[in-house]
């Protein structure tokens, strides 16, 4: 039978909404914080990090080129990095992109502080045997995201920008790509990634509350392999193989961990 989740203390409604107030003020404390940190280090924020793949010293570049010498014994695999010169047409351009590149970074860096409070702030609503099992996913939740911001990071974007800088349908065309355009893509790709590979811990609390099962997600897998397959694709768009079954692989991964993890919750809770 299932274990029903009953609340330690009776609070009122407005009583939670004042904890989750400061909760959330302290999340966006610390996350401002590590940004304004971020800010002065603008060398390294931006020169190693953010134009990182422009670079050809990049270590993803260096890496795949590493592995096309030992396999193929030539530089057939090396992938020259785009130099595609980033413009600036806003006066207060470069300053928002400062502002704004601070801000993600300090999101991604507090993002350990922001579940740990989101766990102080569920944990009295949770019974005794319930909060060691849920506080574990705190931590894992906080490793998927970083795995998800490390994988868009060194090989998503990368392959995207080395794709559609050079991009053009005619020789009339010049490529004049704004500094906005590339951070905006750059931070949405990280970010949405790292959102992605929270699957599994989606997953838990959807079969926990018993709206998913892993007879579902076998059932549906077909399916699931061809929107995972077509999300390849667009996150994606090199014409290469290679390329694609390097996004769709971790994701398909991350499906079947899905499954294994509702395989548990179903059994645990509701066997």
């Amino acid at each position: 039978m299932a274990q029903n989740i009953q609340p330690k203390t009776d609070m009122p409604f407005f009583e939670h909404i004042e904890a989750l107030r400061w909760h959330l003020v302290r999340s966006i404390v610390v996350v401002g914080v590590l940004g304004i940190v971020l800010f002065f280090y603008n060398d390294i924020l931006f020169g190693k990090i953010i134009f990182g793949p422009r670079h050809q010293d990049f270590i993803t570049y260096r890496v795949i080129c590493s592995l096309g010498y030992r396999l193929f014994h030539d530089n057939s695999g090396c992938i020259q990095a785009a130099t595609q010169e980033l413009i600036n047409t806003d006066l207060a351009g470069q300053f928002t992109m400062h502002m704004w590149v601070s801000f993600i970074g300090g999101v991604i860096l507090g993002m350990p502080y922001v579940l740990w409070e989101l766990w102080k702030f569920i944990s009295p609503a949770l019974r005794k045997t319930e909060t060691k099992p849920v506080k574990g996913f705190v931590i894992v939740s906080t490793i998927l995201f970083l795995m998800g911001v490390s994988f868009s990071y060194f090989l998503v974007f990368p392959l995207t920008w080395n794709f559609l800088a050079p991009y053009a349908v005619s020789g009339d065309v010049k490529n004049l790509i704004s500094f906005d355009s590339y951070v905006s893509n750059l931070t949405t790709l990280t970010l949405a990634f790292g959102l992605v590979f929270e699957m599994p811990v989606v997953v838990y609390f959807i079969s926990r509350i018993g709206l998913l099962t892993p007879t579902f997600m076998r059932k549906y897998r077909r399916h699931a392999v061809v929107v995972i397959l077509i999300l390849a694709a667009f996150i994606t768009p090199t014409s290469d193989i290679p390329t694609m079954m390097a996004v769709f692989v971790p994701l398909y991964m991350l499906y079947e961990a899905s499954i294994f993890v509702s395989a548990y919750v179903t059994k645990k809770y509701y066997a």
